[in-house]
């Protein structure tokens, strides 16, 4: 079996306002870095081109949003043809009036948009109030064909959901890329924050382990205060992380600080770690048909 590595790398950072131009050329400077320290394949944050406007629902925010191809499209085009890299972004979708989504868009070392994904599973919650902003995606769980191999990119609150990286990994997704925004409540006690992150850290791993592919995830950082008065706001948790075939942490950044992480992940040990552990060979599709209803009544 001949070697195969590959430099992934991804960008943790903080968002102070919507100025999208700040925000997209300090997002342009990480990727910059990373290019220039050999990364072939980078990874950004969820939203990354504005604060998370998700805290409260307000109608103007939909002003944020911009049509794909459009001018973040541009930019980020721009920069992935210019470094020659193969980069994962993440944009507030105008579909049409009234229609918007979570999308991740990919570009394959030129201006031209590789593909792009929907997210699929829309969270309601206090201080994360997406249902009101994205309709849920309707492409389905494709992975995107590039030149460095097929990449299963997937959003956020998708990462809570083993199916959704099952059915990439089974349509031929060699890495699973998780883009998101998640942080804490201020008035979560330090128990409970622990027990958060350790539960988004356990579940990521865990579609590596279950799926036998590396996983990278880009979280942002820095507090961000909520619009509506008494609110506490949200603490981004950073941490992003990469991971191998097995789970194992090949790279984790802090929780409070703007970071880059780049990694060489040997893209043959997915194959050996298959061998080794056979979890597809031994599924029983023939007993699975109930996972497709919402409960076993």
């Amino acid at each position: 079996m001949s070697e195969r590595t590959l430099k992934v790398g991804l960008v943790q950072q903080s968002v102070a306002d919507n100025d999208k131009a700040t925000n997209w050329n300090k997002s342009a400077a990480k990727i910059a870095e990373l290019a220039e320290q050999g990364a072939e394949l980078i990874l950004l944050q969820e939203l990354h081109s504005t604060l998370y406007f998700c805290q409260n629902e307000d109608t103007d925010a939909f002003d944020l949003a911009e049509p794909i191809p459009g001018p973040a499209t541009a930019f980020f085009g721009e920069i992935a043809e210019q470094h020659n890299i193969v980069l994962v972004t993440s944009l507030f979708e105008k579909r049409g009036s009234g229609l918007y989504h979570n999308t991740a868009v990919v570009f394959d070392r030129s201006r031209e948009i590789a593909g792009k994904y929907r997210k699929m599973h829309i969270p309601d919650d206090p201080g994360f109030y997406e249902k009101f902003y994205f309709t849920p995606g309707d492409m389905g769980f494709e992975p995107i064909q590039t030149s460095v191999g097929k990449l299963g990119v997937l959003v956020c609150w998708d990462q809570w959901y083993p199916e959704a990286a099952r059915l990439m990994a089974m349509a031929g997704a060699e890495i699973l890329f998780y883009p998101t925004a998640i942080g804490w409540d201020m008035t979560d006690t330090s128990d409970e924050r622990k027990r958060q992150h350790d539960a988004w850290h356990t579940i990521q791993r865990a579609h590596a382990v279950a799926n036998s592919v590396p996983v990278v995830v880009a979280n942002r950082t820095g507090f961000e205060s909520s619009p509506t008065e008494g609110d506490p706001g949200i603490q981004f948790w950073g941490r992003s992380f990469i991971a191998g075939p097995q789970g194992e942490i090949l790279a984790q950044a802090s929780s409070d600080r703007e970071e880059t992480l780049l990694v060489d992940i040997d893209m043959t040990r997915t194959e050996q770690v298959k061998r080794i552990w056979p979890y597809f060979r031994d599924r029983r599709i023939d007993a699975y048909d109930d996972l497709v209803k919402r409960w076993r009544d």
